[in-house]
């Protein structure tokens, strides 16, 4: 029961305690998740940097290597509602270690791929074993913080994704430098080395992880009754919206608008994470290991503006406004992309994709928690995310196809541009619903 007593101390006690109380949370889950994550961006990324080889060495065309990379999100689309309802079912901390454990093995696995076919199944499965890793965090991250302090713990969560940008393509260009070892490619060495660590984090999660407040016995008592009481005061803060069933959250209008939204931003976001190495080797002409520090120095850049931009969202409360800003610069970078004659002024356009498509997420995800709470929020925020897998899927291929059709993607970068530009403005159209007033959201 909640402490009767939690209510009448002074308000600087009470402020010290949520600070303690939310910083406690913070170091004890934030690190691991983080790590995680990053572990998962690399393993169903570091096929960029992989590229650099593998696609010489297996004679994959341009449209072979795009689809290949895309239809891991085909696989991780097919299974991520379910996935995420199930977290809700048998409680994170099993259900995040079997997806950990599972997509690890198969990242690995990716060392034995020969032929197109096996390339595209492997990839697949990859997707199935990740499915609703990333909307189960979202959903998880909605037990543990106030809708307040949740774009920045999100933030602090996505940050994973630069980060891996970081170490894994400076890592990437160097452990290609292993090739012939032991009879393995690089890119071999690549596969086998990074899908470890996966293996290892999915079975420490089982210690690290907690389901939820009401059993984090390394909280005081003191501060996990504050917690559980502020998160039921800001449930108490609901919109009709709030009550609705799983399956009703899946057909509510904002949940499909919110869901329009991703999958136009992850069309030109992950176009960039699986082609941009192959972008800068060609434009500047750089060894394996300096296009990879070349990319990774991207990614530094993006971090910071990931924090940066969350960090004001969450003091203005000016949520949509900052997602659609980050979607609007990088549907700038996409322009010079296709415009700029200079090798060195292209680059640093299409580090601005990046910069602004990272910039827009940590904001836009907290939108589908305010709108939903519950297994509705577990069903809702999965759906979203959906929508970034099957995006994914479109933004690598079609920039395979579009370089074998035309030999050239500036096209393909002024129609990124566009779909980029029309994210933006839906982030600013959705600003408007009543149910995001209810939190001060703008």
């Amino acid at each position: 029961m909640t402490n009767p007593d939690l209510y009448s101390t002074s308000p600087i006690d009470q402020t010290e305690l949520a600070r303690n109380t939310l910083r406690r949370v913070s170091t004890r889950l934030l690190p691991f998740l983080i790590a995680l994550y990053l572990c998962a961006w690399i393993d169903r990324t570091n096929l960029a940097i992989a590229a650099l080889q593998m696609k010489q060495d297996l004679h994959f065309s341009s449209s072979a290597y795009g689809l290949g990379a895309g239809v891991f999100f085909l696989g991780y689309a097919l299974f991520e509602v379910p996935s995420n309802l199930i977290l809700v079912r048998v409680g994170a901390r099993r259900w995040i270690a079997r997806i950990a454990i599972s997509w690890g093995l198969v990242a690995s696995a990716m060392m034995f791929v020969r032929t197109p076919i096996q390339f595209y199944l492997v990839r697949v499965l990859l997707g199935l074993a990740e499915a609703g890793f990333v909307p189960g965090i979202i959903y998880y991250l909605s037990l543990w913080f106030p809708i307040r302090e949740r774009g920045v713990a999100t933030a602090r969560f996505m940050i994973a994704a630069p980060l891996a940008g970081i170490v894994g393509n400076a890592l990437g260009g160097w452990v290609l430098g292993f090739d012939g070892r032991f009879g393995l490619r690089g890119w071999q060495w690549l596969f086998l080395i990074e899908g470890i660590p996966s293996i290892v984090l999915g079975v420490a999660a089982l210690w690290m992880l907690t389901d939820g407040p009401e059993s984090a016995e390394w909280l005081s008592n003191e501060q996990r009754e504050w917690l559980m009481a502020r998160l039921r005061q800001g449930a108490a803060q609901t919109a009709d919206s709030h009550l609705l069933t799983p399956l009703a959250a899946l057909g509510h209008p904002m949940v499909w608008l919110l869901t329009l939204t991703n999958f136009l931003m992850s069309v030109p976001l992950v176009a960039y994470s699986f082609w941009a190495p192959l972008f800068v080797r060609d434009a500047i002409h750089t060894s394996t290991i300096t296009t990879g520090l070349v990319v990774a120095g991207v990614a530094g850049f993006a971090t910071v503006a990931m924090l940066l931009n969350s960090a004001y969202s969450d003091r203005t409360g000016k949520v949509c406004l900052h997602a659609g800003a980050g979607a609007l610069l990088a549907a700038i970078g996409c322009v010079g992309a296709a415009f700029l004659p200079h090798p060195i002024a292209r680059v640093a356009a299409i580090a601005l994709i990046e910069i602004g498509a990272r910039s827009y997420v940590p904001p836009f995800l907290c939108l589908a928690p305010a709108l939903l709470r519950g297994t509705a929020a577990a069903a809702g925020i999965a759906l979203v995310n959906t929508a970034f897998s099957v995006g994914g899927f479109v933004g690598p291929s079609f920039i395979g196809w579009f370089k074998d059709t035309t030999g050239g993607t500036s096209g393909a970068f002024l129609i990124l541009a566009a779909v980029a530009a029309s994210a933006a403005t839906l982030c600013i159209a959705i600003r408007r619903h009543p149910a995001f007033s209810v939190w001060g959201i703008r």
